[in-house]
């Protein structure tokens, strides 16, 4: 009330969003309740958030920076100005994110108000004037809603159908010389990322009641964390076992220490990379904790200001026993907790099934009666109870944030540049952060709590390197540089021999043979396009990567891959390689391009040459459906090249998805190109697929990124699973209806 001055004439709104329960007891006792009154007020509601919440954005409280921005002259960066000026007050709601915020000045309305005049009791007296507030205008996107819709829910089941397909029921699984694309998820994995990702709450836990799994498996848990608190106090006080012979549980506690408890508190920082005793505890692993902390504060890189010490504390001894009491101190915390819960896990101190209660007693899940029964019982394993959680999506990919977790996708009309839709798996519930924040919601995912990062816009923030995918581009620069031509054969042995020093390999290490350039990018070729990114550094006879990437660079540009894609929401900048363009010629090197930018790239293919600034925008109407303003998207360039070279590169994309045996009798013929990324080999390699239908009279594109999904191949078998909804070809909608993860083929390809 203090910002109305207390004057009794101004409402004050004390509660919100009250039930009708509520409100039927306020009118029942108005006699007594003087002054207090229900008046009904609009709400941003959003029709099935998640699948539009990445698009859409979100609305909240104007912030001072907004309101001068907003009520400047210049505008807001990022909003379209309107031409019906608007004044902001600090009450105001405004758009916060997405198209939200794009088109706040449209959406915005104009507030009503009256003039009252009141007794000294500030009872109202006449109304002299009254105006009725009046609501925003319409926005109209080029966004497909059921389109939308059924692609969330299809990228969803697939990731699902990749960990189902991916985890076994393996203990201390050993992936040190397993490649990127063997990689599999031991079941430990699963139960750990429960805990690790908050689906299984520990606050919960700790509130159990004696009885139920979750109060004996949280006793269990502190019982481990005093024995290893006790361990690590007499390592720090007293210890000399060098951190290579340690066991790698209590290597993982006296790294999270060092590398993160430390450092994050800034107790400890400036630490000097050279000095030997600071790599025989990296590098060489030959010293205790004890002997590097101790080290560390004769050296001040421990700041013993960020201590609780008194003035006495002089001698470093005495610093050292304030510097472990306050590593104990710290590590009695739940975040500490989580970091026992794998061992314990793995050691059996936690079983899976219990894993499985937790989720029943915390209301994750809700499984029947009979199947609680089989649980307990062990007439159905943890393993097989946990997968067909996943298989059904009662878990699902988002809440295990394990890989893969995420994907993207991008549809876009090839003859008018207009988004269909664009997909971003997961998301999040912007009804939850309209009409008043929920805070611990919003803390959860945007700070990165949520470690499937579901406000992350995979589609258009989310940039790695295309892969395969860019060997479009490449043909370009080939046949417009006259590199090579539609007769030109190069022949790939699996091996790219021009360097002495560096030998880069084909995926297909026997070689592809003799092949043009519509073969190349059918068969996915290392080696043809290695040759083509030497032959575009030629300068004479000698090799210039600057000027293979240069020639590249021009090429890719003319597929707008060197800007961001036009779309009006957030979106990252572009990178084009440049490094080594013999490796920049397949996608690799530092290519990094979003989903959306490959989008508009393949619809310049799909339509032989026309680069649109893509849009999501299609119209604003005023309340009464008069239009006001209508979008389209803008031509940016044209690609000017003889139809026969379109044709070739047509051709090979056609040859990609021929080759496919999924593809086999599907009921419109579909081109395109997959891509494999490698970003950590510890970690599934991301894939890829760009592609468009019909193939004879191109009208629709797609881009498509599975987040450490592998392969390609399986971002292939998404295109067709987009592409049978796309066309209406779901026959009594077994695809969309279906509430289980997808079941995948099986891979066909190298690694492209």
């Amino acid at each position: 009330m203090g910002t109305t001055g207390y004057q009794k004439y101004i409402p004050v709104t004390i509660a919100t969003d009250v039930s009708e329960e509520t409100v039927a007891a306020i009118a029942e006792n108005q006699d007594e309740l003087e002054g207090i009154s229900v008046a009904e007020d609009t709400i941003r509601k959003y029709k099935d958030g998640p699948y539009y919440s990445q698009i859409l954005g979100y609305t909240g409280k104007i912030s001072t920076d907004e309101l001068t921005a907003l009520n400047s002259k210049e505008g807001m960066d990022g909003v379209k100005s309107a031409p019906d000026v608007k004044e902001y007050e600090l009450t105001d709601i405004v758009g916060k994110a997405g198209i939200e915020k794009v088109m706040e000045e449209y959406l915005q309305g104009t507030k009503g108000y009256e003039t009252v005049f009141v007794d000294r009791m500030g009872r109202e007296v006449e109304v002299l004037d009254h105006v009725d507030a009046t609501a925003g205008n319409d926005v109209y996107l080029t966004i497909d809603s059921k389109l939308q819709a059924d692609a969330y829910n299809i990228l969803e089941k697939f990731v699902a159908g990749i960990l189902v397909d991916k985890i076994i029921n393996v203990k201390n699984y050993d992936s040190t010389d397993v490649s990127s694309a063997n990689l599999k998820i031991p079941i430990d994995n699963v139960y750990s990322a429960l805990f690790k990702n908050n689906v299984i709450e520990l606050s919960k836990m700790e509130a159990a009641v004696e009885g139920e799994t979750q109060y004996s498996v949280y006793q269990t848990i502190l019982s481990r964390r005093d024995e290893v608190l006790t361990w690590l106090s007499e390592e720090l006080l007293s210890g000399t076992i060098a951190y290579q012979s340690l066991p790698a549980e209590y290597k993982a506690y006296e790294s999270y220490i060092i590398n993160n408890l430390l450092p994050e508190n800034n107790i400890l920082s400036g630490v000097d990379k050279t000095d030997q005793t600071y790599i025989d505890w990296t590098t060489n692993e030959t010293i205790s904790i004890r002997e590097y902390l101790e080290y560390a504060i004769s050296k001040n890189w421990i700041d013993v200001t960020q201590l609780p010490l008194d003035g006495k504390y002089s001698d470093s001894s005495e610093v050292y026993q304030q510097l472990v009491s306050y590593i104990l101190e710290e590590l009695d915390s739940q975040t500490f907790l989580k970091k026992l819960i794998p061992y314990m896990i793995e050691q059996n101190r936690i079983t899976g099934t219990q894993v499985c209660i937790l989720l029943i007693e915390q209301d994750v899940i809700n499984p029947t009666e009979n199947q609680i029964a089989e649980l307990k019982s062990g007439s159905v394993s943890a393993f097989n109870f946990m997968v067909n959680l996943i298989r059904n999506l009662e878990i699902t990919p988002a809440q295990l944030a394990l890989d893969p977790y995420s994907a993207s996708c991008v549809l876009t009309d090839v003859n008018t540049g207009e988004v269909r839709a664009l997909v971003s798996y997961p998301s999040y519930d912007n009804n939850r952060l309209a009409n008043g924040i929920d805070a611990e919601y919003y803390s959860r995912i945007s700070s990165g709590e949520d470690l499937s990062r579901p406000m992350w816009n995979y589609a258009t923030q989310m940039r790695t390197a295309p892969g395969s995918t860019f060997k479009m581009v490449s043909s370009t620069a080939a046949l417009m540089e006259h590199v090579i031509d539609l007769t030109t054969r190069i022949e790939c042995p699996g091996i790219f021999t021009r360097f002495s020093d560096y030998q880069p390999r084909c995926w297909k290490r026997s070689g592809h043979g003799s092949l043009n350039v519509s073969e190349a990018i059918t068969n996915s070729c290392n080696v043809f396009f290695y040759e083509v990114g030497y032959q575009l550094g030629l300068n004479g006879d000698k090799y210039d990567q600057d000027l293979g990437n240069e020639k590249l660079a021009k090429y890719a540009s003319m597929y707008g891959l060197n800007e961001k894609s036009g779309i009006e929401i957030e979106e990252s900048e572009p990178q084009i390689s440049d490094a080594l363009s013999v490796v920049s010629a397949i996608g690799q090197g530092t290519n990094n391009f979003t989903t959306v930018g490959l989008a508009r790239y393949v619809t310049t293919v799909a339509n032989s040459g026309t680069c649109y600034d893509l849009t999501l925008l299609d119209k604003v109407t005023d309340t009464s459906g008069n239009l006001l303003v209508n979008y389209s998207a803008n031509v940016r360039n044209t690609i000017d090249m003889p139809q026969s070279y379109w044709n070739a590169i047509h051709q090979g994309m056609r040859g990609v998805v021929q080759n496919k045996k999924y593809y086999q009798d599907f009921g419109v013929e579909v081109a395109g190109k997959t891509g494999t990324a490698e970003e950590d080999k510890s970690r599934p390699n991301h894939g890829l697929f760009v592609g468009y239908a019909p193939y004879d009279n191109p009208e629709v594109s797609m881009a498509i990124r599975i987040a450490n999904g592998y392969s390609s191949d399986y971002a292939c078998q998404l295109s067709k699973q987009l592409m049978t909804v796309y066309f209406d070809l779901d026959e009594n909608g077994a695809l969309t209806d279906s509430q289980t993860a997808l079941s995948l083929e099986t891979v066909v390809g190298g690694g492209d």
